[in-house]
């Protein structure tokens, strides 16, 4: 395991976990009423954070009221532990809860992400929290016919009406032949509701029955939604049109792996395939 820094315990003047405890005990009562309710977007009273307009005041607030004394934190930012926003996010995680930091995330018991799934395989007893700019598809860009209203949009949730989710992925695949939309494919959960969760399509099957605790949050939007364990996560898609994966040209230019999810880099004046997953990525490296 390759710890970032065994902390001591949080800094004076900050208080465990930053929040104060009636802010916390408020956002932990919405994670547990989004857990009994898979999918539900739970509102919360977003709380002001020392983080920068979209760099994940959600996903920080869920994971500042979840953590505990004893938890390993990992912070990766589209699969890199060392981004800005991963390395002010640990940081500040760490200096207020003097918890141990790792990137790996076998040994991570809290991980919080932006956009990614860990490549390793997460087992029970893993919370993965995401911070997300929005979650609720009827108000993201899947269709062209935006539901503005949120008192609207709460009874399209309530009875199950997403008709306009299914005209924005017809849309798609009559104008390209397939679903385009990478970061807010719409996703059934419990047979339920319905939610967008800004990953790749090549992670959302990862959703599926998991053995993780998947939490997410919005800190703008001000809404909480989660996917308990062992639930079905299925990603919205037509009979004849079934849900596909991204798929890669070329292998990953620094480990040669080709069953990861890839982005384009420049490297040497040229522009080339690595994984996404940094540390994954370097892990392979090791053991070859």
């Amino acid at each position: 395991m390759r710890l970032l820094g065994q902390q001591p315990p949080a800094e004076a003047g900050y208080r465990f976990g930053y929040l104060d405890e009636p802010s916390k005990h408020v956002i932990r009562q919405a994670i547990l009423k989004a857990i009994c309710i898979p999918g539900h977007l739970v509102p919360f009273a977003s709380r002001h954070m020392p983080v920068a307009r979209g760099w994940g005041s959600g996903g920080l607030q869920v994971t500042l009221a979840a953590i505990t004394r004893s938890d390993t934190v990992k912070v990766i930012d589209e699969g890199d532990d060392n981004t800005v926003n991963a390395t002010g996010l640990r940081d500040l995680i760490a200096r207020t809860c003097g918890v141990d930091t790792t990137t790996d995330a076998g040994k991570a018991t809290l991980i919080q992400s932006r956009h990614r799934i860990p490549e390793t395989s997460l087992d029970e007893g893993q919370v993965l929290v995401f911070q997300l700019p929005y979650g609720d598809p009827l108000r993201s860009m899947t269709s062209n016919s935006i539901v503005t209203s949120p008192g609207e949009r709460r009874r399209m949730h309530a009875e199950g009406d997403y008709d306009q989710v299914w005209l924005g992925l017809f849309e798609q695949t009559l104008q390209e032949g397939r679903a385009r939309s990478s970061l807010s494919h719409p996703v059934e959960v419990n047979g339920g509701y319905t939610v967008t969760v800004a990953s790749p399509r090549w992670d959302l099957p990862r959703l599926d029955n998991a053995k993780f605790i998947s939490l997410f949050g919005m800190g703008r939007e001000g809404y909480i939604f989660a996917i308990p364990p062992y639930t079905k996560a299925a990603p919205l898609s037509f009979e004849d049109r079934p849900f596909v994966i991204e798929s890669f040209a070329q292998p990953c230019a620094r480990c040669g792996s080709t069953s990861s999810y890839r982005v384009k880099q420049h490297i040497a004046a040229t522009d080339v395939l690595v994984c996404s997953d940094v540390d994954a990525c370097d892990r392979r490296q090791v053991q070859a």
